[in-house]
């Protein structure tokens, strides 16, 4: 024990990272080297000066580090006696003041908040994170790149991705064939290593310059070589790196991938089918000659998850961090099985007639008959091994029986908590709270119900939903607002700004069916009547509003 703490205290006291200009190997890329040191992370709140020392401070003493030889300490104590040592000027302590948007407390200096504590997005990650791809074309390198962005911005963690390919079609604009990826192309060689850099640049000021957390580089990087080069890469800037190789020998899964993606590729526009295919075919065998996986003794030093025969098996190795332990959790519920999801809300409830938000109420009248049209409706879907899941309300509860199949009851499925506001209609909150009516306005997807939730709140709360809608095939939700429009942010790819304003009304069944890079919508209405639950933003957000400002927009209810 007494050596561990040695070596933390050697780590975390170690010296400063210094910013100078250096170059990557291979791509001529020149900026800012910053070595990452935890001390000094972006992401950890600034080193106040003025603070006392370790020795003035009341409580137990640190950890010692290594033992110093008696010369040095001989020589330490010299130092002191002949440079007296400045007493520490004691810092004024900070206040909390409790954000009155998210309800979280906060330390305030001099008035104003704290600079770490107004950090965007879900910190994580102690420095940022580049994820390389690696694998041979159609091996599904660009479909993961996709849903790892979608699912890291879905989580709160600012997340973008950066394909080399569409760098090389932006340049390049009319693509001739295959013979541009040949080993011996010189013209394509000196394309290809330009859009790389171009991708690289453009992900350090995106990690470095824009608050990024994490930045996807989708490229082939199918050799040692060229991995290393981003791995060094990576380490001058100050990031850390994570790989993620797609490998694939199921000649059916590489045929399918061509059929779904390569085809519709703008690479292919004037071409058929068999002549896109024949190329294509021909550009991966290109790579072939040069591929070099990544190899458990050759790369042990690397963090990374390899993916066979998409989800087969999966090899890890090194994961160093939170954010690297999510994404293999995430790319190991992934699949590309044809499925369709349907999500829905309860039937029109009592609580709805009256607009009244959240409460445990039943069925209305119609709320009953839109359960009958919904089994009538999955009925006619002739679904095969469909699984149905509600909340543990008894709105959604009552709108699965009428099915007449086994449902799963969810928690994490019950409707976002309004706190006091609880039961409330949108006229009784501005009349009892018009600033937290207000501020909802301002923020509806970071505000924070008193004693209650947010929709951020809610996201976290809902990802072992999503984790387990990846893992399964055919699957009905039935389920609220709030909670539906923070699932459909999901599948669509919508921003935090968006999710809070997505409608998703009663007695609708919205179908969805993912495709190659994104997912199709189908919705349809079962042709019950039921109340409008939907509010837009209002224009006026001001504190200071009109009662008839801030309910311009709130629907009508009996």
């Amino acid at each position: 024990m007494g050596i561990f703490s040695a070596r933390l205290n050697q780590a975390l006291c170690g010296p400063a990272w210094l910013w100078r200009p250096c170059s990557v190997q291979g791509f001529g890329l020149e900026g800012p080297r910053r070595p990452f040191h935890p001390e000094h992370s972006r992401f950890s709140p600034p080193r106040r000066t003025g603070s006392p020392s370790a020795a003035a401070r009341p409580g137990p003493a640190p950890p010692a580090g290594p033992a110093a030889p008696r010369g040095a300490e001989v020589e330490r104590r010299g130092r002191s006696r002949s440079r007296p040592r400045m007493a520490a000027a004691a810092s004024p302590a900070r206040e909390l003041t409790q954000n009155p948007l998210q309800k979280t407390w906060e330390p305030y200096d001099n008035g104003l908040p704290a600079g770490h504590s107004a950090q965007r997005g879900v910190c994580m990650t102690n420095c940022p994170t580049l994820i390389v791809m690696v694998g041979l074309p159609a091996r599904g390198k660009t479909y993961i790149s996709k849903k790892l962005t979608r699912y890291l911005n879905w989580i709160g963690v600012p997340t973008k991705e950066f394909n080399v390919g569409q760098y090389r079609r932006d340049l390049v604009k009319k693509y001739k064939s295959f013979e541009f990826f040949l080993p011996d192309n010189e013209e394509g060689l000196k394309i290809r290593k330009q859009c790389a850099l171009a991708a690289l640049n453009d992900v350090r000021q995106y990690l470095s310059e824009e608050n990024g957390h994490v930045a996807v580089f989708d490229a082939t990087n199918t050799t040692r070589e060229r991995r290393e080069t981003i791995y060094k890469f990576g380490e001058e800037n100050g990031y850390k790196t994570f790989f993620v190789e797609s490998v694939c020998v199921d000649p059916e899964v590489i045929a399918a991938n061509i059929v779904q993606v390569k085809l519709g590729s703008p690479d292919y526009v004037d071409c058929s089918n068999d002549e896109a295919t024949e190329d294509f075919m021909k550009r991966i065998e290109c790579y072939k000659n040069s591929y070099e996986t990544l190899d458990e003794n050759l790369d042990k030093d690397l963090s990374y998850i390899k993916i066979m025969d998409v989800g087969r098996s999966y090899l890890v190795n090194r994961v160093m961090d939170h954010i690297q332990s999510r994404i293999v959790y995430y790319l190991m519920n992934i699949h590309v099985t044809p499925r369709s999801i349907y999500l829905c809300r309860h039937g029109e409830s009592e609580l709805n007639l009256k607009g009244r938000i959240g409460g445990d109420p039943g069925l209305s009248v119609r709320g009953k008959e839109f359960a009958k049209s919904l089994a009538q409706f999955i009925n006619e879907q002739n679904i095969k091994d469909l699984k149905v899941w509600t909340s543990q309300m008894k709105r959604t509860i009552q709108t699965a029986e009428a099915l007449g199949v086994p449902y799963e009851q969810w928690k994490v499925l019950n409707e976002i908590d309004a706190g006091v506001c609880e039961e409330m209609t949108y006229e009784e909150i501005q009349e009892n709270y018009p600033l937290e009516f207000a501020l909802r306005d301002q923020d509806k997807y970071r505000y924070r119900y008193p004693k209650g939730e947010s929709y951020e709140d809610l996201v976290q709360r809902l990802e072992p939903v999503i984790m387990e809608l990846e893992r399964q095939e055919n699957v009905l939700v039935i389920c609220h607002q709030a909670v539906m429009r923070c699932l459909l942010a999901y599948f669509l790819d919508k921003p935090a700004e968006q999710l809070p304003y997505l409608k998703c009304p009663l007695h609708t069944v919205l179908k969805l069916t993912p495709v190659a890079y994104g997912c199709k919508v189908e919705s349809i209405f079962l042709n019950v009547e039921a109340v409008n639950t939907h509010r837009d933003k209002p224009e006026n957000v001001g504190v200071d509003r009109s009662r008839e400002e801030a309910l311009r927009t709130v629907p009508n209810h009996l």
